[in-house]
């Protein structure tokens, strides 16, 4: 474990926990760890050096924050300083560290250990269930092998590939989807139905917030316009 010496040394450098302050602004919003080696981009945010690097890879390199292009950093020297100058409470066994050596304190400390695992719980804990009312109509699950996450053309590209001899009657996933749609109803035809249904996105054409009733109105005036 890496402390600085009792801290007879420590004493005279800043506290960076006390007054109710805590170490945020030493945070790299990467990987969340007290900032090794920063440095700054031109839009203002800081890094881990490593953690810009992992950010530069991509042919066209942004930031991880704002998104805004990367092009030039500098080293913050005044930042790793005050790192350097600063003490804050291990959140686990309570000693006071230098915030330069916290990376190695907290990952061998037990007690830190304990309080992450501690909070991660009482957070899974606190989120109510999310229960969607809208149904999904971006991703389907293939009717016959259930594979899932398949947008509407990936889903007839999949089946015309994967099951073209599959003569087994399925419930279409989209039409199930729809506000009209039966989920109970199979298709006598799957792959003949979604070559003559589904060659089109319903979301060009379907305002699912309007009610059938009002579809029909709309359709009407629409076909007497066209006459």
């Amino acid at each position: 474990m890496a402390m600085l010496g009792g801290f007879s040394a420590a004493q005279h450098k800043k506290n960076v926990s006390d007054g109710g302050s805590d170490v945020s602004e030493f945070v790299c919003p990467v990987c969340l760890e007290i900032f090794d080696c920063p440095v700054k981009t031109q839009c203002g945010h800081t890094f881990c050096q490593s953690c810009l690097q992992e950010c530069l890879r991509p042919q066209k390199p942004v930031c991880a924050v704002c998104r805004a292009t990367l092009g030039h950093w500098t080293k913050a020297a005044d930042l790793e300083a005050l790192i350097q100058s600063s003490v804050a409470t291990c959140k686990g066994c309570g000693a006071q560290i230098g915030l330069s050596q916290m990376r190695s304190h907290t990952a061998a400390c037990s007690k830190y250990q304990d309080y992450i695992e501690e909070g991660v719980r009482t957070t899974a804990q606190s989120q109510p269930a999310i229960i969607s009312p809208l149904p999904n109509r971006y991703t389907f699950t293939c009717p016959y092998c259930s594979c899932q996450n398949l947008d509407q053309d990936g889903l007839v590209e999949h089946c015309t590939s994967q099951h073209s001899r599959d003569a087994r009657q399925v419930v279409c996933p989209i039409c199930a989807s729809m506000p009209w749609g039966d989920p109970n109803y199979r298709s006598a035809d799957f792959l003949q139905h979604l070559k003559i249904r589904h060659t089109f996105s319903y979301d060009t054409f379907v305002d699912y917030s309007t009610d059938e009733h009002t579809m029909i109105q709309e359709a009407l005036q629409r076909s007497l316009l066209d006459n």
